[in-house]
């Protein structure tokens, strides 16, 4: 299977199935000399890891990292670092009555049509299991720009909207967005959301979720003008994600409706200070950072397994239906957020190391 390698300078590579003995990546290209140890890593791991609370899947995994190479006396040594994950909880024969049949919405179909052979235990490699590996990732480029970039560097990320309900984002409160199950920043639609994904999950159903992630004290300069625009690589990274389906760059897909008056980001200059009237670019001008806080959101689907019975067809071309039983989240989409995150920080990272590669 090709392609499970992401980005140019800061690239990883991740490896291993849902119902593996184990996931991990193998990070290359990391500078030398970034203080890095396996806390460092967990603190972003028990973000994303299952079984936290009763809105997401029941599974029980510790998500445990351990550090196998390229890390010496607490530092990077710039040499491949790998990682590696031990799965713990998998239960393959919820899986043994369906085994047969394409679960709608999931990769089953495609990954049989693809390949003639397909890990029906929990999706195999296309379960968001693989995301693990992505967070650890990110949490190493986190600390290399942290360290690159200093203390003005900020990246956070967070549910703004949960199947039809929006939150108020001007309420954005970075001290509450990992104190709630719904890693939702904004306080007052915290009893809402809880109510009404009670009785998405009580209905046997469903929803998506719409992620915003903001990163602040990326200098300006970062991107290439054409074929790896920051924000093209930023997309790309986002629609790799499990059951993403769309992404947005500042008023992304918004932008349509406004006129060039209202979409213009107007510049001025105050003694020796430069400064933008608004941001709807996202922060990004030309495929190159602007030094402005970068945004970015993207849309997540429905959770694809769900009790509901849905008509679908088997391995042999027969007409059958399917209800997918087990540990499944009504909203994937809240688990998405660590990811996201982890995944923006990769591209930053890389898009860091190109343009000192280039201008420095």
């Amino acid at each position: 299977m090709s392609f499970n390698t992401f980005g140019k300078f800061f690239r990883f590579t991740t490896w291993g199935e849902s119902h593996g003995p184990a996931i991990g990546c193998i990070i290359d290209g990391c500078p030398p000399l970034i203080q890095l140890k396996e806390q460092d890593i967990q603190i972003e791991l028990n973000k994303r890891k299952p079984g936290q609370s009763k809105f997401t899947t029941q599974r029980k995994e510790s998500d445990k990292v351990q550090i196998l190479s390229g890390v010496f006396e607490g530092k990077t040594t710039g040499t491949p670092i790998s990682l590696i994950i031990y799965n713990e909880d998998m239960r393959s024969k919820d899986y043994n009555d369906i085994k047969d049949k394409f679960r709608p919405g999931h990769a089953d179909f495609t990954y049989f049509k693809k390949y003639g052979i397909r890990d029906y235990r929990g999706g195999g490699r296309s379960s968001a299991r693989e995301t693990a590996a992505r967070v650890a990732a990110g949490a190493v480029a986190k600390k290399v720009l942290e360290k690159k970039l200093g203390k003005k560097f900020k990246i956070s990320a967070a549910v703004t909207q949960l199947g039809i309900l929006g939150c108020d984002t001007t309420k954005w409160d970075d001290k509450i967005i990992y104190k709630n199950p719904f890693f939702c920043p904004d306080k007052s639609m915290l009893k809402i959301w809880e109510k009404y994904l009670l009785s998405i999950r009580k209905a046997g159903s469903s929803c998506g979720a719409i992620i915003e992630i903001r990163a602040n004290g990326v200098p300006p300069g970062l991107g290439a003008p054409i074929y790896s625009k920051l924000d093209s690589d930023i997309a790309s990274a986002m629609m790799s994600i499990n059951a993403v389906k769309g992404v947005n760059i500042g008023s992304g897909m918004n932008s349509a409706q406004l006129s060039g008056e209202e979409n213009s980001d107007e510049i001025s200059q105050n003694d020796k200070k430069m400064k933008f009237s608004s941001n709807n670019a996202g922060g990004i001008l030309g495929g190159i950072s602007s030094g402005q806080e970068i945004i970015v959101s993207f849309a997540v689907k429905p959770t694809s397994s769900i009790l509901k019975s849905r008509k679908t067809i088997n391995k042999f071309g027969k007409n059958t239906t399917i209800s997918v039983t087990g540990r499944h989240d009504p909203c994937v989409g809240i688990r998405a957020v660590p990811v996201g995150e982890a995944m923006l920080s990769c591209v930053l990272l890389d898009h860091y190391l190109m343009n000192k590669a280039q201008c420095s």
